[in-house]
């Protein structure tokens, strides 16, 4: 019996050794598999880029060693404080997308948000036009920046409506190009782009309209039919601008930024400086917003993370354009007063409240009408 029971033994130890290799073997490709896997699906591209704080930048001050603002065959005036323009960077291009790994971190930090690659770079676009538009809508905002801010002061701006693009195979293909000067639309004299855009869109959808230009100081009229675009509005296929003559030469430069929503900020930097005194008090204010010709200031994209980079930029005072507001609420950091501005001129008094040291409960916020 007990040789019987050595056998058995022996055997059932035989078993174990012979198999085990097998089952540990089998177990650690599967783990190195499942592990090679995640490891593929947290590096593979993703369909996000990730939107964060970017620096700030004083427009009272340099950038690279050179004022931002200067002012030529004008008296301009010390200021002090900061009147930051606020910035946001983009993690991530369609040539190189940031990991799972970097997304699933973005989304865990309340001072970046996650956003489709087609939201930042359309589809049909490529990173170089995309940054293309970024330059080319900052140098507009500027000069938008640059008339509201001589117009507040009392001078007189004279503008033109002006083409900056015509869209191939569009209606004015052909006729209508690059630097023509906007004068009227069937006989009506057009001065800004939302009379523009109405007049061309009364189109009755069979008589050509008459658009009047002139170029190198001609005068020419093209008769135009336009075509309705995707959201049923008429269009003629041009891209315009406007185009100022300044009675006082402002410089304005600022190393790689682009987008428009420094306009307001700018608009605030240049009144400073072409008046005695320091609007700011020495005070940190931060601020962003676009900005057209006559003063209104407009929402822009990135709100949260702009108001997280004035908080590190020190920035205890924020002004947010009205049509952000919902995007500000509940998410304000903290010991930063923001408050809601429509106009450069609530900007303007917002910054002289604050830099005379007055009650400020007076100025609207985004919790309030």
């Amino acid at each position: 019996m007990n040789v019987v029971r050595d056998h058995l033994s022996y055997n059932t130890d035989f078993d174990a050794r012979a198999y085990s290799k097998p089952r540990k073997s089998v177990g650690f490709i599967f783990l190195l598999v499942c592990a090679l896997a995640f490891l593929g699906v947290w590096y593979l591209p993703t369909p996000y880029v990730i939107e964060q704080p970017g620096p700030a930048y004083n427009v009272l001050g340099q950038d690279g060693g050179k004022p931002i603002i200067s002012i030529e065959n004008a008296a301009s005036y010390r200021t002090s404080g900061n009147l930051d323009l606020l910035t946001v960077q983009i993690a991530g291009n369609r040539e190189q997308t940031p990991s799972w790994i970097e997304i699933f971190s973005a989304w865990m930090d309340p001072s970046k948000s996650v956003l489709p690659i087609d939201q930042v770079f359309p589809a049909n676009q490529t990173t170089e036009e995309s940054t293309a538009e970024s330059t080319a809508m900052m140098e507009q905002s500027q000069q938008e920046a640059i008339a509201v801010a001589l117009k507040n002061l009392g001078y007189e701006v004279p503008v033109e409506l002006y083409v900056s693009e015509v869209t191939k195979d569009s209606p004015s293909s052909g006729q209508i190009v690059a630097a023509d000067f906007v004068k009227k639309v069937n006989g009506v004299p057009v001065t800004t782009i939302e009379e523009l855009r109405k007049n061309v869109n009364e189109f009755d959808g069979k008589t050509p309209l008459k658009i009047e230009l002139t170029r190198k100081g001609e005068t020419k009229i093209f008769s135009i039919s336009p075509k309705k675009d995707e959201t049923g509005a008429y269009r003629i296929g041009i891209l315009v601008g406007y185009k100022y003559d300044f009675p006082v030469k402002v410089n304005l430069q600022l190393g790689d930024v682009g987008g428009p929503s420094g306009g307001m900020m700018f608009a605030l930097g240049i009144y400073d400086k072409l008046t005695p005194g320091e609007l700011t008090g020495g005070n940190s204010i931060a601020g962003t917003g676009t900005i057209d010709g006559s003063g209104l200031v407009g929402p822009i994209g990135g709100i949260q993370q702009k108001m997280f980079g004035a908080q590190r930029a020190g920035a205890k005072f924020f002004l947010a354009p009205k049509d952000n507001c919902s995007e500000v609420v509940g998410h304000e950091p903290s010991g930063m007063k923001i408050f809601k501005v429509t106009t450069f001129k609530d900007a303007l008094t917002a910054v002289e409240k604050i830099g005379k040291g007055d009650d400020l409960s007076s100025l609207p916020t985004c919790t309030t009408k």
